[in-house]
């Protein structure tokens, strides 16, 4: 897993290159929005029982046949099992965000995923609505300014939406 700033200098390393005024210009405003970033992280990391087990009764409420007899939620062992997987899913975008970059939800979250789910006939569709409730939870945590350190967070909840769009898309 690399973060922003190993990121940025492994690639200008790989091509020779100084650091561009473009890559400094973006590692400064990663830097200034630091404590904003943290914030927004501790307030999820904060919620993130409850952002799981709304966003899934929102989602079985929207589609009952899930926890249904004959439903991939159905039973409490299976049941449990898709709580597990919204709440590391809900992790991985917490460490993406804290570093910055994708890389770590790319690869120790989201590689293999939809396979994994389709030899298990998890439907893919179901788990990225669950995805997309746990982004509006997120995202409506991130615009609420208290506790919040002061300033723009518009970049942050957009960045949090990308990485929430990437888990959903992978999942489809």
């Amino acid at each position: 897993m690399l973060d922003a700033f190993a990121k940025v200098v492994a690639q200008a390393d790989a091509r020779g290159e100084f650091l561009s005024n473009q890559q400094i210009g973006a590692l400064e405003a990663m830097v200034s929005e630091g404590n904003k970033r943290l914030d927004i992280i501790n307030k999820i990391n904060s919620n993130a029982s409850a952002i799981v087990t709304n966003a899934a009764r929102a989602l079985f409420a929207e589609q009952p046949q899930l926890i249904q007899p004959g439903g991939n939620a159905y039973t409490s062992r299976r049941m449990a099992a898709c709580l597990r997987d919204m709440e590391i899913i809900l992790r991985y975008v917490s460490y993406a965000m804290v570093a910055g970059d994708s890389s770590v939800l790319d690869d120790r979250c989201l590689n293999g995923l939809r396979e994994t789910y389709q030899a298990l006939g998890t439907p893919g569709t179901s788990v990225a609505v669950a995805i997309q409730k746990m982004k509006e939870a997120c995202i409506a945590l991130a615009n609420d300014r208290s506790g919040v350190t002061l300033g723009d967070c518009s970049s942050l909840t957009a960045e949090l939406s990308v990485y929430f769009d990437r888990a959903a898309i992978a999942v489809t």
